[in-house]
């Protein structure tokens, strides 16, 4: 057994795992990376890198079906579905390099590409290397939730792991589950060529807006995808060619493939958190508000500390631990608003309060504004006016949330994410000049409507009026 004394050990290689490392070693740590499986973890091997690929293959295909609105003949592509897993393959291969082994020894790191656990309060044990730190990261991830549905162990079934290297394509594909997952892979499938068929125990999106998850799910019913809302499923059995889905609403769907996508659980067996005093939840592991489980010299990162499962998230969990940790700058993981967003077509992002939550904690102090895609030129100009921007807004014009639906909704919430974190009022949002045509004269249009009725009140005009009749 190979020991080492490390100043910062880190368990697990995904995104929040890989940022910590990246920045403890170039400040001069020595840091000692384990990683049993793939590096990158789920983002880059099973999850948003892979995800994103196999929808921009379908939304080209779309495309094709939907050319003549520019004059363009409409066709039905020949979808190869070796081909675009070869595509979705060399989207991952493509960026692996940025997260492979050989980068981070070149940083610095000891990588050692063996399962780890817990062996004491400050001791990591993998392989045949055994490291004693005077701190812990622990990024172990998360990966998908199997509900206890009766004989769904017994079947077939496909996860985010597996279903992007499925063969053959599915000619039904029953999703259970319409959260982002079930939504983008679903939409992806069903542009590719697949029937689909998405099942909801309660309500698809349930976390966004209402208004604007109506626009999703309008969008996803034109295009052919079957979302049942409050509809679970109560039994799953294999047939002869496929799967049958016995629902709550008491009838059976049959379909070749099954996509399981109703959550995720954080992956906190088998690594030694009793031999740490490591305290676990339901959501993972229990972390205060600088990420600091139970075992004050253990820190939690990304999908396992029991907070957002975003990759996003992680990258920011790994940086408020490098402020707290290497510069002394205790840093809050809620400090910040983090957004979140769905990958369908059209696109749809949060960031901060719905309006529903605003008014439960700020009453009538609340206003939002809208400015709707149809009374954007470059929307208009790209004849996709679907979706909206809406501002939630409290008391002095504190920016509280907001939501956008419809093309590049996620990078449209960039600008408020910055207001937000810098504690900027709605104003802030009105004065820069957005090129013209673009759909980020989206924000400074709703931010404007903001001061519409006090800019064109009886007292702004008889001001304007007095101005005017000066010398």
């Amino acid at each position: 057994m190979e020991k080492i004394a490390a100043d910062i050990a880190i368990i697990g290689a995904g995104s929040g795992g890989l940022s910590v490392a990246a920045g403890a070693s170039q400040l001069g740590l020595k840091v000692v990376l384990f990683e049993a499986g793939e590096m990158g973890g789920d983002c880059l091997n099973t999850g948003c890198v892979p995800s994103k690929a196999l929808i921009a293959a379908g939304k080209q295909a779309h495309a094709m079906r939907n050319a003549s609105r520019f004059g363009i003949a409409d066709v039905e592509p020949q979808v190869d579905w070796r081909a675009v897993k070869a595509h979705v393959r060399g989207v991952i291969d493509t960026i692996a390099p940025i997260d492979s082994q050989d980068r981070f020894e070149g940083f610095g790191v000891r990588v050692v590409r063996a399962f780890a656990r817990f062996t004491g309060p400050r001791t990591v044990t993998g392989g045949d290397v055994e490291v004693t730190a005077k701190r812990i990261v622990l990024a172990s991830g998360g990966r998908p939730f199997i509900p206890p549905i009766p004989g769904l162990a017994e079947t077939p079934h496909l996860t985010n792991e597996t279903i992007f290297a499925v063969d053959p394509f599915p000619r039904h594909l029953i999703v259970l589950g319409a959260g982002p997952i079930g939504i983008e892979l679903g939409q992806a499938f069903r542009r590719l060529g697949a029937a689909v068929t998405i099942l909801e125990a309660a309500e698809p999106l349930a976390r966004f807006e209402p208004e604007a998850r109506a626009v999703v799910l309008e969008a996803l019913a034109r295009e052919g995808v079957a979302v049942r809302a409050q509809t679970a499923a109560t039994a799953v059995r294999q047939t002869g060619d496929g799967v049958a889905v016995i629902t709550s609403a008491g009838d059976v769907i049959e379909g070749s493939h099954l996509l399981v996508a109703v959550g995720r659980r954080a992956n906190v067996e088998n690594i030694g958190l009793e031999a740490a005093g490591i305290q676990v939840s339901r959501n993972g592991v229990v972390t205060d508000d600088r990420l600091r489980t139970t075992n004050p010299a253990v820190y939690a990162v990304g999908d396992v500390a029991g907070r957002e499962q975003l990759t996003h998230a992680a990258g920011w969990h790994a940086s408020a631990l490098v402020r707290t940790l290497l510069f002394r700058a205790p840093t809050r993981a809620d400090s910040v608003a983090l957004p979140s967003a769905v990958y369908c077509e059209p696109e749809l992002a949060m960031i901060g309060l719905t309006e529903a939550e605003a008014r439960a904690q700020h009453g009538d102090k609340v206003r939002c504004v809208h400015w709707a895609a149809d009374e954007n030129d470059r929307a208009q100009a790209e004849r996709d006016v679907e979706g909206f921007v809406k501002i939630v807004t409290g008391p002095g014009g504190r920016i509280l949330g907001a939501t956008a639906v419809g093309a590049q909704a996620a990078d449209l919430l960039a600008p408020i994410g910055l207001a937000m974190a810098q504690r900027l009022t709605i104003r802030a949002l009105t004065g820069p000049v957005a090129p013209y045509p673009t759909r980020g004269e989206l924000l400074k249009r709703a931010a404007g409507s903001f001061y519409t009725p006090t800019l064109f009140s009886d007292r702004t005009r008889a001001v304007v009026r007095f101005l005017w009749s000066l010398p």
